[in-house]
């Protein structure tokens, strides 16, 4: 199964290397050059993983992290050449899964980004709760009978 990575980052030199290195290691890339196209790319279709830079033209990548951490609960890595601690705290506080400073090598962003989706497919999978022949789903909030179509939404 390839992963699918989002990288939201300004510069298109960072974006291309990322690009490379994570194609090579048979991750699917899509790429978004401001937090607005980033919002709309993941909204549409939610990767796996997101990379998000935090100095971004349109806004500021603090606040792209607070919006898509009000529905999306998928691993973001933050790429950054901020490396002052306020900022890494702030991120971290703020729902970013891991914090990495520009220049990174590249194997280290790769273990990363492996553990990060290792947890989620760990968290997803104890989201569901099976009972008999129901399956309760945490997250989307749904019951499922096996074997049949029947699904209801939990309020």
């Amino acid at each position: 199964m390839k992963y699918e990575v989002l990288i939201i980052d300004d510069e298109p030199q960072i974006r291309k290397l990322l690009q490379i290195n994570l194609e090579s290691n048979n991750y699917k890339v899509v790429q978004a050059s401001t937090g607005k196209e980033g919002l709309t790319l993941s909204a549409n279709h939610p990767p796996d993983l997101i990379l998000l830079d935090i100095g971004l033209p349109d806004k500021s990548g603090h606040q792209i992290l607070k919006e898509l951490r009000e529905w999306y609960n998928k691993p973001i890595i933050i790429l950054s050449v901020q490396d002052n601690e306020t900022d890494i705290v702030s991120a971290l506080d703020n729902g970013a899964t891991d914090y990495l400073t520009k220049p990174f090598r590249t194997a280290e962003l790769l273990a990363r980004i492996r553990s990060a989706i290792r947890r989620s497919q760990n968290a997803e999978n104890k989201s569901n709760i099976l009972c008999g022949d129901l399956e309760i789903d945490l997250i989307a909030r749904m019951v499922k009978r096996k074997g049949d179509h029947f699904k209801t939404h939990i309020n």
